[in-house]
């Protein structure tokens, strides 16, 4: 079999629409096709050099697809059930996976180098193994996947706006109610509502939190959160912090969340003074994996025993997450339709990611032909 796919070579500046060779599937592997990709920020870390694979690499790990083929030992999907890939895999037998910890799956050491579990890699051209990356490879047309990395997800659900829930939509909602463990009454701060922001916007939301403040410099990013939820949006990080002394009596924000594109020390050390004692600081964002991006002082954090706590994946689990979302969104109580700015074709993936970073989308998603 072959496929069109958008791939990323070592040093390159912009994905390649070419011809790629595809396996037939494994005994515990699934062939599908992609109906849907979301343009999800990190894909962007490829090139910017913030996430580093092994090149040459499929970008894409946001997709909704129809399963074509299942390996001999697939238990999980059959012919023609659509699927979310999630881009964090699920074995469901590690000790993460049995002990709650499913996002920190041991399958996710294979992300970056985008071969399968085995070692083997699904994708060739001219004698070259091609990874997938997160095993997902989205900005293929067709793809061979590990039975892990997939979740069926009820037929009638539109698989446009359920590519999202591959990554950025879990990621920020959880983010919110597991990773913060928001509660009703909390005052929250969310810096950066770009794709994984505007979920932890709903998220928080949802969770019942009194106050939802927002920081972008963007005010269409703003206002879309103000619609989604928030209840305070501020371009300033200052501005927003005077605004929750005020709403909380001097008492500080119960959770910060942050969700910008990059985290850098200074955004890091706004949303830790930004919470009050027992408050708790999220970080989901990237960062340079050679920077040291947390700069606070340890006395503040241990007179007021604030915690600092790492997201993957929103601390999901992809396999009831992504499920419960998208009936979330089927009875009308997520939005998801919302997040997409705008559509685009495989061969305008280069436009569609710079379009976001000039800031016109929120979510831009490829559908496949």
């Amino acid at each position: 079999m072959t496929t069109r796919a958008a791939v990323l070579n070592e040093g390159a500046k912009e994905f390649e629409i070419v011809e790629l060779d595809v396996d037939e599937p494994g005994p515990h592997e699934v062939h599908i096709k992609y109906v849907a990709s979301g343009l999800c920020h990190s894909d962007l870390h490829l090139i910017d050099g913030f996430i580093i694979p092994r090149f040459p690499i499929i970008a894409g790990h946001e997709g909704a697809a129809i399963v074509e083929k299942v390996g001999s030992a697939v238990r999980s999907v059959e012919v023609g059930d659509h699927v979310v890939g999630s881009f964090v895999p699920s074995c469901g037998k590690c000790r993460y996976c049995v002990t709650g910890h499913a996002s920190l799956c041991n399958l996710s050491a294979h992300l970056m180098a985008g071969n399968l579990p085995d070692g083997s890699f699904r994708f060739h051209r001219d004698g070259v193994d091609y990874g997938a990356l997160c095993m997902l490879g989205t900005f293929s047309e067709r793809a061979t996947v590990p039975e892990e990395s997939v979740v069926k997800v009820d037929p009638w659900i539109s698989l446009e706006p359920a590519a999202l829930v591959g990554c950025g939509v879990p990621t920020g909602f959880g983010t919110a109610v597991r990773t913060g463990d928001i509660r009703v009454g909390d005052a929250v701060v969310i810096y950066g509502v770009g794709g994984i922001g505007i979920n932890a916007v709903q998220g928080a939301a949802m969770a019942g939190a009194k106050y939802v403040v927002v920081v972008d410099p963007l005010e269409f990013k703003r206002e879309t959160a103000l619609s989604l939820g928030a209840t305070h949006a501020f371009a300033d990080a200052e501005e927003a912090a005077a605004k929750v002394n005020e709403l909380t009596w001097g008492e500080g924000a119960d959770q910060a969340l942050v969700t910008v594109s990059v985290a850098d020390d200074k955004v890091i050390r706004q949303a830790f003074d930004v919470i009050g004692k027992t408050g708790t600081l999220v970080i989901t964002s990237q960062a340079h994996p050679d920077e040291l991006t947390i700069q606070i002082p340890s006395a503040q954090l241990v007179r007021s025993e604030k915690v600092i706590r790492g997201s993957q994946f929103g601390s999901s689990n992809s396999q009831y997450d992504i499920v419960k979302i998208l009936r979330m969104y089927h009875e009308g109580k997520y939005k998801l339709d919302e997040l997409i700015t705008k559509r685009y074709t495989l061969d305008e993936v280069n436009q569609g990611y710079q379009d976001l970073r000039d800031g016109k989308i929120i979510r831009g998603i490829i559908v496949h032909e």
